[in-house]
């Protein structure tokens, strides 16, 4: 089910894929959009209800007019507050990743564990490829071409508009968004006191290991683990599988 909300004089969507499960929340990355999370939907399914958002921007939420950190953890708590519903699970891949343990870190008594999907405490965005994306083309066919093998990464975002296809999302907001998602941000991740997981890819560009491992140190409550799974940077794509047990595991963990 598609809902809608109303947020700062704009609006932003967001996919329930329902059933009788608790509620669990999703932020994806760049480029993507609720839909990403319709397999983990379906495989955490009946146990977990997947509740993912459209971020600012992306999908078929609203552009924006700024991309910064404290407008997109203003989204998320808009968001959960929204939905009515108490302290809950957020998962967040990339981009949601920080959004995701930045939301959990301001404001602890909403979030009752958090999954971190291939993203650091420290980002080093590179917005080459972004600039690079090819802009509206007569088909679909064109576009798939156009991407080579990131087109399976981006196919959820495809729109088709005005005769053209490109994307949901706009090239110049996304680059804004990843000028705005760099920097340090060990003081969020730090802070944060729910149980976490931190999931990533074995092959990701983003997240080396030793960093991911510097982040499980780091975390002095003891209650951040980390998972590796045979994978890019987007693990949930790549692995579904063993991505979905992952998460199924750790979220049925006693005590997480």
């Amino acid at each position: 089910m598609r809902g809608f909300f109303a947020v700062g004089g704009r609006t932003l969507s967001y996919l329930d894929f329902g059933g009788p499960g608790a509620p669990l929340l999703a932020l994806h990355g760049h480029y993507n959009e609720a839909s990403a999370f319709a397999p983990l939907a379906e495989a955490l399914a009946p146990r977990w209800r997947v509740i993912a958002l459209d971020q600012r921007g992306h999908g078929e939420s609203d552009r924006a007019e700024g991309y910064e950190r404290d407008d997109y953890v203003a989204d998320v708590a808009a968001f959960h507050r929204h939905l009515d519903i108490g302290p809950v699970p957020v998962l967040g891949h990339s981009l949601g990743g920080v959004n995701a343990y930045q939301y959990a870190a301001r404001q602890s008594d909403r979030v009752s564990a958090l999954i971190v999907e291939d993203i650091g405490a420290v980002v080093d965005c590179d917005w080459s490829f972004t600039l690079g994306l090819p802009r509206p083309v007569p088909s679909r066919q064109d576009l798939v071409a156009a991407l080579g093998s990131a087109a399976a990464y981006l196919e959820c975002s495809f729109r088709r508009t005005d005769g053209d296809w490109g994307f949901s999302f706009d090239v110049d907001d996304t680059v804004a968004s990843q000028k705005a998602l760099g920097g340090d941000h060990w003081q969020d991740w730090t802070a944060v006191a729910c149980p976490t997981l931190l999931i990533r890819g074995t092959r990701s560009d983003e997240l080396t290991a030793a960093h991911a491992r510097e982040m499980i140190t780091r975390r002095a409550d003891g209650r951040a683990r980390l998972v590796e799974l045979p994978a890019g940077h987007v693990v949930h794509h790549d692995a579904p599988a063993r991505f979905a047990a992952a998460v199924e595991e750790f979220l049925s963990a006693p005590g997480r």
